[in-house]
């Protein structure tokens, strides 16, 4: 079949959860369709990042997309105005109708893809090919928890309690307007059915690649808590917060000579800041292999208490073999348990007991991390995982 995959980032290099979720689904279709790509590009992605997925893709077709504080304002005000979420309207830009527009005169698709709800507005002028939307989370809950949970002297949170109302009914308009809705877990469908979307969304989990990710060995210096995560995004920046604020201090006060490395682009100010007082946090920014921190880490956080959909962090450190303690809701919708595959704790006491249980107890540190591989192997390697998609790409019977 020919396939239009419309993505709102450029799925190459797989560094951060997004693009993971969008490369692994990307590698597979192109082993069973032609594919045609069309994506926004920052002017951080170069041009062998483009090169690489030529190789997977028929064609791949770039539009630059930039944002800065005065034109999000300038699309506050118009969402104020129409009523439209104004997490859609930054996105909506007519550069990327206009090259749609070109592609559609001259190509006949069988499918068009959009990845992520952003790019949903740009699929639906193509009449005649099937169209399917393929959702990272539930948009709408995930702004709600992130404005419940950021701090007041932040003006997104306002921002987001006045747009995840809007977002939800534009998640429920836009599913119905699709001939297939995915979404990443059984939690997301749910919560999408609550906004309205039809009751046919498969559920599809985000894949990895479990020969890429392979399992690391491990030899730690010492005691060494590792986080890796975009530090630009408001659950990870908060979850962040909570650690070195309330858990963190626990943890030091049984293990004097604790290590904690905060790998991820664009480390907040105030993050960075508590690196230079404290000498044993270190704040790495961007990594572009994170490989010598993982083989001397002896665990992985996940200190989130907002977000939605999968977190591809745990997905990877299962894979590679990598311990972690997570939140409930940092784990939501991975078949992983407690004990089992890794340790749940919710509140700062309760995290930094498990915690001290896997800087200190060896024998559970070594159980997890097999246990852990076993799991991203049996259920989220992208062969497996992806196979949903045949049949969403089918044709149908009338």
């Amino acid at each position: 079949m020919r396939v239009l995959l419309l993505t709102q980032v450029l799925p190459y290099p797989p560094d951060s959860g997004p693009k993971v979720k969008t490369y692994y689904v990307l590698k597979y279709l192109a082993q069973h369709h032609d594919v045609t790509l069309v994506s926004f590009v920052r002017d951080t992605d170069k041009p062998e990042y483009i090169r690489h997925l030529e190789t997977l893709c028929e064609r791949v077709v770039t539009v630059p997309i930039s944002r800065s504080r005065l034109r999000d304002l300038a699309y506050l005000g118009q969402s104020v105005v129409s009523g439209d979420p104004w997490m859609m309207l930054r996105d909506q830009r007519p550069a990327m109708f206009q090259t749609l527009a070109d592609l559609a005169a001259g190509t006949p698709f069988d499918v068009v893809h959009a990845d992520q709800l952003n790019m949903g507005q740009y699929a639906l002028a193509f009449n005649g090919a099937r169209k399917v939307l393929d959702l990272h989370n539930a948009l709408w809950k995930l702004y709600r928890r992130t404005s419940e949970t950021s701090s007041p002297k932040n003006p997104m949170k306002y921002i987001l309690m006045r747009d995840w109302p809007l977002l939800k009914r534009y998640e429920g308009d836009l599913c119905r307007q699709f001939d297939a809705v995915t979404a990443v877990t059984e939690e997301d469908r749910q919560l999408l059915l609550e906004a309205g979307a039809p009751d046919t969304i498969t559920v599809i989990p985000i894949a990895i690649d479990t020969d890429e990710q392979a399992q690391v060995t491990r030899r730690p210096s010492g005691p060494h808590i590792v986080h890796i995560g975009t530090m630009y995004w408001p659950p990870n920046i908060n979850g962040i917060h909570w650690f070195l604020e309330e858990i963190y201090p626990l943890i030091k006060a049984q293990i004097p000579d604790v290590r904690c490395t905060l790998i991820g682009s664009r480390p907040p100010e105030s993050i960075v800041q508590r690196s230079h007082l404290d000498r044993t946090l270190t704040v790495t920014g961007y990594v572009e292999d994170p490989l010598p921190f993982l083989e001397d880490a002896s665990m992985m956080i996940v200190p989130l208490q907002a977000g939605g959909g999968m977190r591809v962090k745990i997905l990877n450190a299962l894979s590679q073999g990598i311990p972690m303690v997570s939140t409930t809701i940092g784990s939501e919708g991975i078949q992983v348990a407690h004990e089992k595959d890794i340790l749940i704790a919710d509140d700062a006491p309760d995290f930094a007991e498990q915690c001290v249980r896997l800087l200190t107890d060896y024998d559970l540190n070594a159980h997890l991390s097999e246990a852990g591989r076993q799991t991203a192997e049996r259920y989220y390697d992208y062969r497996q995982a992806c196979r949903p998609l045949d049949a969403i790409y089918a044709p149908q019977e009338v």
